[in-house]
C-alpha cells in the first residue's frame, strides 16, 4: 500500500484530540480489572504485532520462535506492570515499545520461550502460516531490524486507515464507489480513465473527480488522526508524518 495523494494534505488535528491516544489505550490495557482492558489490549496487538514480529524475525529467529516471543513479549509487559510505568511525555509510544522489545530479547527471551503461547491473556488469533507469508512478502533483505520495524509500522498504520475509510463508505451505502476509487489512494496508475470510471458509477467525470478529491482528503484526515493516537503533542504529529513518509520510501 503506497502513500498516495492523501498523505500530503489533511486537516490538522486539534490539540484536545491528543487526550484520547494510544497512551490512554496503554493505561487501559495495563488495568486487567477494567472493562476496557481487553479491547485496549486487542488494539495494541493489532497495531504492533506485525511490526514487532518482523523485527524479531529479522534478528534471526525462526518463524516459530518469533511467534512465541512476540506473544510472550506482550504478555510480559502486562504481567510486570511495565505499561503502568510508561510516561507519555517521554517520547513516542512505538519507540518505547521497540526499546522494551529489544530489552526483552536481550535479557528474558529464554524464560519466555519456555512458556506456552498465549499465556494468561486473550491475545488476538493470528494464523502462523499467514503471519510468516506476510513477513516474507513484505520484508526487504536490505533493511535492518529497526528499519523493517519502521516500515511495517507505517504499512500497518495505512492498512488501518484504509479499513476505517472503507467502513465509512460502506456505512454510507457507497461500498461499490470505494472499491472502484480506492486505486487513487495507493499511488498506482488507474488502468481506466476518469471517463470510463464515471460511466461505471453512473456519474459525470467532474463529479467523479470531486469524489476522488474528497476521498483523498478524508484519507489524509484519518491518517493524521491515527498517527495522533501514538504521540502526545501536535509537534510530534508532524514528526511522525515525516517518519511515516520516510519509512514508506525504504
Amino acid at each position: 500500500m503506497g502513500a498516495g495523494s492523501g498523505l500530503e494534505n489533511g486537516s490538522s488535528v486539534a490539540a484536545g484530540s491528543f487526550t484520547a491516544t494510544h497512551w490512554t489505550v496503554v493505561l487501559a490495557a495495563s488495568q486487567p480489572g477494567e472493562p476496557q482492558a481487553h479491547a485496549a489490549l486487542e488494539t495494541l496487538c493489532k497495531t504492533y504485532w506485525r511490526p514487532l514480529y518482523g523485527f524479531v524475525r529479522r534478528r534471526g529467529y525462526s518463524p516459530h520462535d518469533a511467534q512465541d516471543l512476540t506473544q510472550a513479549f506482550f504478555e510480559q509487559i502486562l504481567e510486570k506492570g511495565r505499561l503502568r510505568a510508561v510516561d507519555r511525555n517521554r517520547g513516542k509510544f512505538r519507540s518505547f515499545l521497540l526499546a522494551a522489545l529489544e530489552n526483552f530479547l536481550a535479557n528474558e527471551w529464554r524464560n519466555a520461550h519456555t512458556q506456552k503461547r498465549g499465556g494468561h491473556h486473550a491475545f488476538i488469533s493470528l494464523d502462523e502460516i499467514t503471519a510468516e507469508h506476510w513477513y516474507l512478502g513484505s520484508a526487504s533483505d536490505t533493511l535492518s531490524p529497526g528499519l523493517l520495524y519502521e516500515r511495517q509500522w507505517a504499512l500497518t498504520l495505512l492498512e488501518r486507515v484504509v479499513t476505517r475509510l472503507q467502513q465509512e463508505f460502506v456505512a454510507a451505502g457507497k461500498a461499490r464507489a470505494f472499491d472502484t476509487l480506492k486505486v487513487f489512494l495507493t499511488g498506482e496508475k488507474a488502468e481506466v480513465s476518469y471517463a470510463e470510471l464515471a460511466e461505471t458509477l453512473a456519474t459525470t467525470e467532474a463529479a467523479l473527480k470531486m469524489s476522488v478529491s474528497r476521498m483523498r482528503r478524508r484519507y489524509g484526515e484519518l491518517l493524521r488522526e491515527e498517527i495522533s493516537h501514538t504521540v502526545s503533542t501536535p509537534a510530534e504529529l508532524e514528526d511522525e508524518m515525516r517518519a511515516l513518509l520516510n519509512a514508506l520510501s525504504l
